[in-house]
């Protein structure tokens, strides 16, 4: 007899492999994905995850089959706030390309385990756990607001120091953290700039594909600008915001 479980993770993968092509195979093969792979856009992995919602279960299930678009989707259903240390453990050990690595990233950041494992990830030695660590480190200084922003400063000049040795992945993603760092505010992002600057162009080899690695300081001030023009320009909008509007500082951020 077939569980309910089991009929969802089948319904689940007929769905997927429904919705997969050739043309999406091959992108994802050039970003370094391989089989097996039905070849799923993320529009349509977008539409799957709001039929299915948060099922953690499922998510265990998915990634269990070693199918690289179950394993995005697993990240796209599973509960962060749910999923153990060893389950985060053991599906870091099964990312083999840079696809499911930042879908990963983007999972694991929800956990409440993300900054601990990013300060083991950190020093891996391990091209894809850093770049997992150095993708946390961009979520928390791009979302937490309960840490002073001198609290990045010394991975600003961590950043400074080392990205030119580092892997070649890992340049790509020290570089968006030094972006997130820099879109904090005003201050930080004069302090991220300084350290582009004196960083210079960084290299980074994305392969067969159209990938390109941002230039850190025209990137920062995009971000700031546009966080600029969201501020309320009104004594109304102060008002609404001492009243307790913080819907609008939230997307003002």
């Amino acid at each position: 007899m077939v569980s309910s479980a089991a009929m969802e993770l089948k319904d689940a993968m007929r769905r997927l492999e429904a919705a997969g092509s050739e043309q999406a195979r091959k992108t994802y093969r050039r970003h370094g994905m391989s089989d097996p792979l039905f070849g799923v856009s993320y529009a349509e992995l977008g539409k799957l995850k709001k039929a299915i919602g948060t099922d953690h279960a499922l998510a265990l299930q998915l990634w269990a089959t070693g199918n690289g678009d179950a394993r995005v989707l697993a990240t796209m259903v599973g509960d962060a706030e749910q999923a153990s240390p060893t389950e985060l453990e053991r599906w870091s050990r099964d990312l083999d390309s840079y696809v499911l690595t930042d879908a990963f990233t983007r999972f694991a950041s929800r956990s409440p385990h993300a900054r601990a494992l990013m300060r083991k990830w950190i020093d891996a030695d391990h091209e894809r756990l850093e770049c997992v660590a150095w993708g946390l480190l961009a979520s928390r200084a791009g979302m937490d607001r309960t840490v002073s922003d001198e609290h990045f400063d010394p991975w600003l000049a961590r950043i400074e120091r080392t990205i030119h040795g580092a892997k070649n992945r890992v340049r790509y993603c020290m570089n968006m953290a030094l972006i997130a760092i820099g879109g904090r505010s005003d201050a930080m992002a004069k302090r991220a700039i300084a350290a582009s600057r004196r960083i210079g162009p960084v290299e980074v080899d994305h392969g067969d594909t159209d990938c390109q690695t941002p230039d850190a300081a025209a990137y920062i001030g995009k971000i700031r600008e546009r966080q600029a023009a969201k501020k309320p320009k009104t004594r109304k909008g102060v008002r609404d915001l001492s009243r307790g509007g913080k819907r609008l500082l939230r997307n003002s951020r």
